[in-house]
């Protein structure tokens, strides 16, 4: 039998300042839930990532443009569905941000930690929909 929680679902515009409210749902979330911390750290990475990726290269930071937060939980997995009103992109061809040549870079490791960070990832609607899975149950 598996048990459904709530679902629960944040909007707000796409400006910097916001990520405060998706750590506060991701400690709330992890609370709930009895989350352990190493796995509350990869969560809160991930998902964080996924959303300065909507705000800054979905909506390139147009407070004008949402960002929308979904969350839902099983018996033993949380999942989050991050969603910005960007054109999307090519998550299929990010260059690698461990080559050598891109190491000292600034940005191009978003991706790469949430991939390395949850348990699954999969992108939709050409990459403005990002669904990230954790397992987190015995």
């Amino acid at each position: 039998m598996t048990t459904k929680a709530m679902e629960q679902r944040l909007s707000f515009s796409s400006k910097a300042e916001n990520l405060n409210l998706i750590e506060k749902m991701i400690d709330d979330v992890c609370e709930k839930n009895k989350v352990n911390e190493d796995y509350y750290g990869n969560i809160l990475i991930a998902v964080t990532e996924a959303v300065n990726n909507a705000i800054h290269h979905g909506n390139r930071s147009n407070p004008d443009k949402q960002v929308n937060v979904t969350y839902d939980s099983s018996d033993s997995s949380l999942f989050f569905t991050i969603q910005d009103e960007g054109p999307g992109f090519d998550y299929d061809n990010l260059p690698d941000p461990t080559d050598p040549q891109n190491i000292e870079k600034p940005h191009g490791r978003g991706v790469f930690l949430m991939k390395n960070l949850s348990d699954k990832i999969e992108f939709f609607d050409g990459g403005s929909i990002v669904k990230i899975y954790f397992n987190i149950g015995s």
